[in-house]
């Protein structure tokens, strides 16, 4: 059995569209494909939409909803802990993604050759600035957080059954389950697609959701912005230190005159130096306590063999 995970947030529009895909889609898959729609937040009905159309079509499904909008992370990670499968993957209601992408990566993990199949976008039909945006993020994302991110992020992927569960253990909040499906290592492949250009509205996926998606995949993932503030402390040091070196240069050959400027100048830019140096040490700490608190495991076992 072949799980399909569905968040469906905002996308009432697609509903007719898409079940009519996942029909193509479950007779490629010999009818062995479940569906799990999770329905994130119910602005625009659509679990009463999909409550009324399941019974038309013949696939297996499962019918999921919120209380509320979670977010799309969370909405997968529900939509994996419900789904039965052998081998799950996760599409996105609109489409931007193809449906036969969801073939292939089910045809790979088959092969037992990867335990996660990524999708590897090269190419995105989105606005100007929303194509800047994002290959901005991945790049820095890639450089100094996860260097085995594809280039151009990730929006689509899918995992074996020991790959779902470890995913599912992870009980972290304000994380990023993509971060997370790098950080646990396994074997992975990739498929590279180009993603397709939305049909209709607009994306649910607003501003204030990428800063937060941004923030959540730096500060759950790395200590760079702690590491920041030491090299600033230390090049404020530096740079106070050759400061007051001129500065004492010229109070011996007189070129500062007004009492007083010396001292001040030197002690505001040292000990604003020392602060921001020690902010930083301060953080490190900060950041160790904030690791713990985590509870990921310290190991994963991907193999194991018994002898008599």
């Amino acid at each position: 059995m072949y799980s399909l995970i569905i968040p469906i947030y905002r996308n009432a529009q697609f509903i007719p569209e898409l079940l009519d895909s996942l029909e193509k889609l479950n007779v490629s898959l010999n009818h062995n494909l479940e569906i799990v729609f999770v329905i994130d937040g119910n602005p625009e009905n659509e679990f009463e939409i999909l409550k009324q159309q399941l019974n038309k079509h013949r696939f297996k499904s499962q019918l999921i909803q919120h209380s509320r909008n979670f977010g799309s992370f969370a909405a997968i990670k529900t939509g994996l802990e419900n789904a039965t499968g052998t081998y799950f993957s996760v599409m996105a209601a609109d489409m931007q993604e193809p449906p036969s992408l969801v073939i292939k990566m089910f045809k790979k993990l088959s092969k037992h050759n990867s335990n996660i199949v990524i999708g590897k976008r090269i190419e995105r039909r989105d606005s100007y600035l929303n194509n800047l945006y994002s290959n901005m993020f991945w790049k820095i994302y890639k450089k100094y957080i996860q260097n085995d991110v594809p280039p151009g992020g990730v929006d689509i992927f899918g995992c074996d059954k020991l790959v779902r569960d470890v995913l599912i253990s992870l009980r972290e909040s304000n994380s990023s389950l993509i971060g997370l499906l790098f950080w646990i290592g396994f074997k992975r492949e990739y498929v590279d697609y180009s993603r397709v250009k939305r049909k209709y509205g607009k994306s649910a996926w607003s501003f204030n959701k990428k800063v937060k998606y941004m923030t959540d995949s730096i500060f759950s993932f790395s200590d760079l912005p702690i590491k920041i503030l030491i090299k600033f402390g230390l090049i404020g040091i530096l740079m106070s230190a050759a400061l007051s070196l001129i500065v004492i240069i010229s109070k011996l050959t007189g070129a500062i005159t007004v009492p007083g400027y010396t001292a001040t100048l030197l002690i505001v830019s040292f000990f604003s130096s020392i602060n921001l140096f020690s902010f930083g040490i301060i953080g490190l700490y900060v950041w160790r306590m904030f690791e713990n608190t985590k509870h990921r495991p310290n190991t994963i076992i991907m193999d194991k063999i018994l002898y008599n």
